[in-house]
This record gives C-alpha cells, structure tokens and sequence, in this order.
C-alpha cells in the first residue's frame, strides 16, 4: 500500500508490536501468517490486528494469511522504517555509550551516525563503530548533514546549553534523557525519558500489588 494516513499512538504501538514480534520469528517458524496467530500470540484483539493489518498491507489471502518477510516490509514501509533517519549523541558517557552500542535502533528507523563530548579522553576515540567528536562541532555537522534527530544524554545542567546548540544545527527532534525541561521553539519536538519517574511508578505500582496479593 502506498498511501500512508495519519494514524493514532496506539496503532502505531500495536504496529511497532506485530513487527518486533515478525522480525524475531525463528527460523524454522512457518513463512506465512494470520491475523488470528498474530492476535493470539500478542494477546490482542483479533478484530484489532485484522483491521491494523489491513491499513499497512493488501497482501493477506484468506486461509493463508500474509507471507511474514512481505508483511515485514509493509509494515516497515508504512512506519517510514525502510528509510532510516539519521540523528546525533550528544553525551558519551555511561548511558550514551549504552545507548550507541545498543543494536537494534536501525529496525526501528534511527542511525546514530556521530556522538559528541567535550571530555578530550573521549573526543577521538569509537563507540561500536560511531566516532565520538568535540561537542563543539555539532552544529556545523547536523547543518552540513541535514540531521533532524538529536539525543542528549548530558547531566541535567548542560542539557539545556547542548539542546540550543542542537536547535541552531537544524535538528527538529530531540530525544531528551536529561532530567530537565527544555525549552525549545514551537517547530522542534522533544521526546522526555525521565527514568526516575519510570522507577517511582515501578515502585508505587509494587507496593499496590504487594498491597492487594501480599508476598509469596
């Protein structure tokens, strides 16, 4: 399918879902599949799937399903998974280096293709094949390489200062791990991970459950 409509977050969950799911099939595993096996393996509703199925790809032939590696590509395809955005690190420290050595971003659309620090033992030295530079050339560099995607993974205190400096390179989304707000103009999109406040619900949610069910 070749058109691509505006579609909600969940569907676009339930998309990135089904091809996680399809991608890590193993090899022997049969090379078509329903609806009705996909729904049932996730645990979702079969009408859900069917109908998410059938916005992504006409391929689906009754009492044969879809062929796995074409829905693959459709559903990579719809998502603007087959053409993957480049973006920028700033930050190589422990979690940026976690973050760069982690190999599966591309099956989702994103390549890391440089990440910047201003520690001078850093600065020169490759993180899984990514050249880590003074964080003093970003701007040039996404200017001069039309990178949109920008990831900071500074402390807090120099996040906004690296965020401006990402802005002024033409970077239209930030993928934030600073424990920060910022402060950005209205035509650039942040994406907040704020890990403490994850661990604060985990924690809040363990104490409901051990409330309700008790220890075993």
């Amino acid at each position: 399918m070749s058109e691509k409509k505006p579609i909600s977050l969940n569907m676009y969950n339930r998309l990135s879902t089904y091809l996680n799911f399809l991608k890590n099939l193993p090899p022997h595993a049969p090379c078509n599949i329903s609806a009705t096996t996909l729904a049932q393996e996730l645990l979702l509703n079969d009408v859900v799937v069917r109908k998410d199925l059938a916005c992504v790809s006409d391929g689906g032939k009754p009492k044969i399903g879809y062929i796995v590696a074409d829905l693959v590509k459709d559903i990579e395809h719809f998502l603007g998974r087959d053409n993957l955005s480049d973006a920028v690190l700033v930050g190589a420290g422990n979690l940026g280096k976690a973050l760069i050595s982690y190999g599966n971003f591309e099956n989702y659309g994103l390549k890391i293709i440089a990440a910047f620090d201003s520690d001078p033992s850093l600065v020169g030295r490759e993180i899984a094949k990514t050249k880590i530079l003074d964080v003093a050339k970003a701007a040039n560099l996404c200017n001069r390489m039309n990178i949109k995607i920008g990831i900071i993974t500074v402390p807090g205190v120099f996040a906004q200062e690296v965020c401006d400096m990402l802005v002024e390179g033409g970077v239209r989304a930030i993928w934030n791990f600073a424990p920060v707000t910022l402060k950005v103009p209205g035509r650039v999109i942040v994406q907040n991970e704020d890990m403490a406040a994850s661990l604060a619900i985990l924690l809040k949610q363990l104490d409901d459950s051990i409330a309700a069910y008790g220890l075993d």
